[in-house]
């Protein structure tokens, strides 16, 4: 008999120990949810390059708000959610962390796959290579874009490519300043950044469309809208302009852009989090060149070097 008493009080207290510990993980598992939401929203703003009172601007969330939800320790709702991928110009989905699922598309083609023996996956895998790669040949004809960070050496390279090569040469954001009729930093403080990157995405639009031969240095930033990225991605050869984080900063400083320092102490570390943001984006144009401690002539030779395959 007592040891029945005794086998209903140890079944008991398991019970409340696992009724303690469900609580908990639900805590653990909001705690996380709210940290990787805080952590995307950091990866997006710093992917944009605009600084926490420039969201909040845009988004009507205050800048305390914003701080919170980045620190994890917000629990913002849909609706706010809503409003700071708006001010992003990106799909609420995109805030959310990823569950690891695949689109239907994609899941799809893996079921029409896995219906086939795997001796013909190989053939499969070269059709697919070679139909992209032939697209991607004839629509991207002779035109090269420089990408990257400010500070890389975009427009002074572009411009001593574009001499070699006998190409017309441009900077985008000279482009757009002559479409709306102003510079890009009164544009941005008069419309927003969602206005400047909407018209960066039609200057380029005309430009790709106007050139089958020419030289592009873009924006650091034209990796934060995914449409844009993409088009240039598609329709030029790019090569990813790149130096050290200081040599970033110094080269901006030299041209008397006083705009990293100014009003920001944490200026380098927030150079830092903008690279690593969009180390990803920059990650897939076609070559890379780093300019890192080295003379303008010699990072011009290797980059006409790097683009003579494609001028041909």
């Amino acid at each position: 008999m007592l040891q029945g008493i005794r086998f209903v009080a140890v079944s008991k207290t398991k019970k409340r120990e696992k009724a303690s510990a469900a609580p908990q993980a639900v805590a653990a598992d909001a705690a996380q949810f709210a940290s990787d939401v805080g952590r995307l929203v950091r990866h997006g703003r710093a992917k944009r390059g605009i600084t926490r009172r420039q969201l909040a601007g845009d988004s009507g969330i205050s800048e305390r708000y914003l701080a919170q939800i980045e620190s994890g320790q917000g629990n913002p709702s849909v609706i706010v959610l809503k409003a700071i991928a708006d001010a992003f110009e990106m799909p609420v989905a995109d805030l959310l962390p990823a569950d690891g699922a695949r689109s239907a598309a994609m899941s799809g083609i893996a079921e029409m796959l896995g219906r086939l023996p795997r001796s013909e996956w190989p053939s499969i895998a070269d059709m697919i290579e070679q139909r992209i790669h032939d697209n991607a040949a004839a629509d991207r004809a002779r035109r090269i874009a420089l990408v990257g960070l400010r500070g890389a050496g975009k427009s002074t390279l572009g411009r001593m490519l574009a001499d070699k090569l006998g190409y017309p040469f441009v900077e985008l954001n000279r482009v757009v300043e002559q479409e709306y009729g102003a510079s890009v930093s009164l544009l941005i403080e008069m419309s927003g950044v969602n206005t400047f990157r909407r018209y960066e995405r039609k200057c380029l639009e005309r430009v790709l469309a106007d050139n089958d031969r020419i030289v592009i240095a873009t924006a650091g930033g034209i990796v934060a809208s995914a449409e844009t990225y993409a088009l240039l991605l598609r329709r030029a050869h790019t090569v990813w302009v790149q130096a050290k984080p200081q040599e970033h900063m110094s080269r901006v400083m030299e041209q008397g852009d006083f705009r990293p320092m100014a009003e920001n102490r944490e200026a380098m570390a927030d150079l830092v989090a903008i690279l690593e943001a969009r180390r990803a984006d920059y990650a897939q144009a076609e070559a890379e060149l780093d300019t890192s401690g080295e003379k303008i002539d010699k990072s011009a030779d290797r980059l006409f070097k790097l683009v003579q395959g494609w001028t041909r």
